[in-house]
């Protein structure tokens, strides 16, 4: 029998690699998890250390604080919010990051191409190769810069994402993001966007949307695929677009995204872009990866190749 690790291309592991759980990410199911995940690292004798964190400004702390010392393989246990983190305090650092899906929103990880089942895909990067992936780059109307990694936007989901990470945290995966969907549908007033791509044959468009979205995977909000053509190492932004609807039509299109996925509409419009910038009538929420990053006017870039992951090899 094969030694999946063994047969990994070589990632430095002494020091060992360092596991950052994210607690909040998981709930008790996600501590159990990690009991699991240590197990298995053992049996297969792939060396890791396991750090519990509360919040993202420790885990970034702590991963700056591994960096210093010299560790070179850095996991990070939750969401994709907590991937965000990783990925921010280690970017421009030469450390191999992976991800272990343990949170509400694992699509970062989907399109990596790990199983949803964390103890499943901590076999996968314990056998993976480095991947170059590319980040989007956020520059906020306040004057903040934030790297994200799989998908952001304004308006609903925006409104939703902020639900989510609140009334609704403890609700799994995607019953999470529709509940909130349906908590933010409540005070729902469409938004007067206008994007403005760099690219000199695609000219701004502006819009009265329910929401406007730039996304680096295929899927946000724990699957939902509205970007289905994205790609996270193409050196492209994918912009999604979903005109104004009307309360009935988007109660209308909720069942849809529950069992598909997909937002079957003839009112979703999309582009590819490297840069784009979103601009709306008021200042309007900002989200990436669930996470609330500031307010419009927004400016956004793709950033290739950005970090090396762990993923499992491509056929």
């Amino acid at each position: 029998m094969t030694d999946p690790v063994a047969d990994s291309p070589r990632v430095s592991r002494d020091p060992p690699a360092l596991v950052f759980v994210n607690t909040a990410a998981g709930g008790r199911h996600g501590c159990v998890c990690a009991l699991r995940i240590q197990n298995l690292f053992r049996e297969l004798r792939f060396p890791a250390e396991f750090l519990v964190t509360k919040n993202s400004e420790e885990l970034q702390s702590n991963v700056r604080q591994a960096i210093a010392n010299k560790c070179k393989l850095l996991l990070a246990m939750g969401g994709d919010g907590t991937f965000q983190g990783l990925a921010n305090a280690a970017f421009g650092e030469d450390v191999v990051l992976g991800i272990l899906p343990a949170g509400g929103g694992n699509d970062f990880a989907a399109a990596l191409g790990l199983p949803g089942d964390p103890v499943i895909a901590a076999r996968a990067v314990a056998g993976g190769q480095p991947r170059w992936v590319d980040l989007v780059r956020v520059n906020t109307a306040d004057g903040r810069s934030r790297l994200y990694v799989g998908g952001g936007g304004v308006g609903l989901d925006a409104e939703a994402a902020r639900y989510a990470s609140g009334a609704f945290r403890r609700l799994p995966g995607r019953s999470r993001y529709i509940a909130s969907a349906l908590r933010a549908l409540a005070g729902y007033v469409p938004i007067e966007v206008r994007i403005e791509f760099m690219e000199p044959d695609l000219g701004p468009i502006e819009a009265k949307a329910l929401l406007a979205g730039v996304l680096n995977a295929p899927t946000y909000g724990a699957g939902l695929r509205f970007a289905p053509e994205a790609q996270i190492d193409d050196g492209l932004l994918d912009v999604v677009l979903i005109e104004d609807l009307s309360t009935f039509e988007v109660l209308a299109l909720l069942p849809r995204l529950i069992f598909s996925g997909e937002p079957r509409t003839s009112r979703v419009r999309r582009w590819r872009a490297r840069r784009v910038r979103l601009r709306t009538r008021k200042p309007t929420l900002f989200h990436g990866d669930g996470e609330i990053l500031g307010t419009t006017p927004v400016e956004i870039e793709v950033v290739s190749r950005a970090v090396q992951v762990l993923a499992p090899a491509r056929t």
